[in-house]
């Protein structure tokens, strides 16, 4: 399965200390994420990708020394639940 964030437009971020308050415009839902959340939906903004490719990308991009696929598997999971990712 591949996975996708919404567009751009459809998302309105703003930092707040260790947390990030995403509104998702299509919903009018306020989300507050820890990492890895916000950095799941960077990647993803780029291009949809399978878990093994997002994994590989955040650990590239963002430098993770202790990444897991299942943790990752997990917070994917979320953010669907949340309207935040879709299958691609």
């Amino acid at each position: 399965m591949r996975y996708r964030a919404p567009p751009a437009e459809a998302l309105l971020t703003a930092g707040l200390d260790a947390f990030t308050a995403v509104f998702h415009r299509p919903s009018g839902i306020t989300h507050l994420l820890a990492s890895p959340a916000p950095e799941i939906l960077t990647v993803l903004a780029d291009e949809p990708l399978d878990l093994d490719a997002l994994l590989a990308r955040l650990a590239d991009r963002f430098d993770l020394a202790d990444a897991d696929r299942a943790a990752l598997a997990a917070r994917l999971d979320e953010l669907m639940v949340a309207g935040l990712v879709e299958a691609a």
